[in-house]
């Protein structure tokens, strides 16, 4: 993520929101989720893996928007479902959060999230 406000906004929090485009009822979904950054990209991890409702929801329409505070920005989302690649952003999520908490939290661990900033 470049320099800007959002990224600013990012290095301050340890979770933020990101709203979705439901699959079926084509309706915003907004939840809370944890992340992890640098400067040139955002990483998500579904909950539940494959089987979390928002990550199914970004097969069928990649556009999601983070906010981060009063920082928004809508942007599209890359889909990770390969072993190495997932296992790369599992391993950033224990550096940030500690292996206890993404063992205790995390029950599916087959797929990941990763966003540009453009």
């Amino acid at each position: 993520m470049t320099a800007d406000a959002l990224t600013q906004a990012l290095q301050k929090r340890r979770q933020i929101s990101i709203t979705v485009i439901g699959r079926r009822t084509g309706r915003s979904i907004t939840i809370p989720v944890w992340f992890v950054s640098d400067d040139k990209a955002l990483w998500l991890l579904p909950v539940t893996g494959s089987r979390t409702q928002w990550y199914r929801n970004l097969e069928k329409n990649r556009t999601i928007t983070i906010q981060a505070g009063s920082e928004q920005r809508d942007l599209r989302a890359r889909l990770l479902k390969s072993p190495p690649a997932v296992r790369k952003v599992i391993q950033r999520f224990r550096d940030k959060y500690t292996a206890a908490q993404i063992k205790r939290w995390y029950t599916g661990l087959d797929v990941a999230v990763q966003i540009h900033s453009t």
